[in-house]
């Protein structure tokens, strides 16, 4: 395996669904923000800024982007994260899904809305990841994660952050969106440093906290799949839509797209 992981990291994403990985982007820190910057300079299609009408600060959001931004690029193909990856999914081949760039300023109170990833999105599979790492030091405004949750029955309905609206038809294949806090679920976070990265799988409930702090919290993930990942029908628009893709269900997500990364 890796050097920066042990078989205990390997158990816990496994088991809980999330593990903590020190280090992950740390040489990778000062391409990751200038990226950062030029995407927030130059957002793409998908971007969006997450606050309603007279809340304070900026909640920035953009993905799919890594194709046009060298740095993103760069991180994607020389970093250990594709390696790290595939020893956490236990898969032989990693595959790239999209990147996420999330950046809250100073003074900004919205959270994170707790969601799973994998609902929103046109794949399915137990070997599936996503890290999210920042690239300011975080305590309050760390990632939040429900340990176990990536093994619920139900996936939970995914909704628009903003409208907080359902993005599919509220029927009986999703659970609502539950109140971890509220509901006393086991909830995993970290203090972080930058270059750290949080695990996850995209079954795994999470969300985070406002900014209430004087500094930035600039956030990058990257969301990978393995072997057993396969494209399936939504009943409505995925997030993201990738249109004109052309797959069908039960089939690998197409190779020029998603691009094979890694493989033993």
């Amino acid at each position: 395996m890796h050097p920066l992981l042990t078989q205990a990291h390997i158990d816990s994403f496994q088991r809980d669904g999330v593990v903590l990985i020190k280090d992950l982007f740390a040489d990778h820190v000062e391409t990751i923000r200038a990226g950062i910057e030029r995407n927030m300079t130059d957002p793409g299609p998908y971007a969006a800024e997450n606050l309603k009408e007279g809340e304070a600060g900026r909640f920035f959001d953009d993905y799919c982007n890594w194709t046009r931004i060298p740095e993103f690029e760069e991180v994607i193909r020389t970093s250990p994260a594709a390696e790290v990856a595939a020893d956490l999914m236990i898969s032989r081949g990693v595959q790239m899904f999209h990147d996420h760039v999330l950046v809250k300023e100073p003074g900004t109170s919205q959270p994170t809305p707790w969601h799973q990833d994998g609902p929103y999105y046109f794949v399915e599979g137990r070997q599936t990841i996503s890290f999210w790492s920042p690239m300011d030091a975080v305590t309050d405004a760390s990632l939040r994660c429900v340990a176990g949750s990536h093994a619920w029955p139900k996936p939970v309905l995914p909704t628009r952050w903003l409208a907080e609206t359902s993005f599919y038809p509220d029927d009986d294949t999703y659970m609502p969106v539950p109140d971890p806090d509220a509901e006393a679920m086991e909830v995993r976070e970290w203090a972080m440093a930058p270059g750290d990265a949080v695990a996850f799988n995209f079954g795994t409930l999470h969300g985070a906290r406002g900014n209430t702090t004087a500094a930035r919290r600039r956030a990058f993930s990257l969301r990978l799949i393995g072997d057993d990942a396969r494209y399936v029908e939504r009943p409505g628009p995925t997030s993201p839509p990738f249109p004109g893709h052309d797959m069908k269900a039960g089939e690998r997500l197409r190779e020029d797209w998603f691009p094979v990364i890694y493989h033993r």
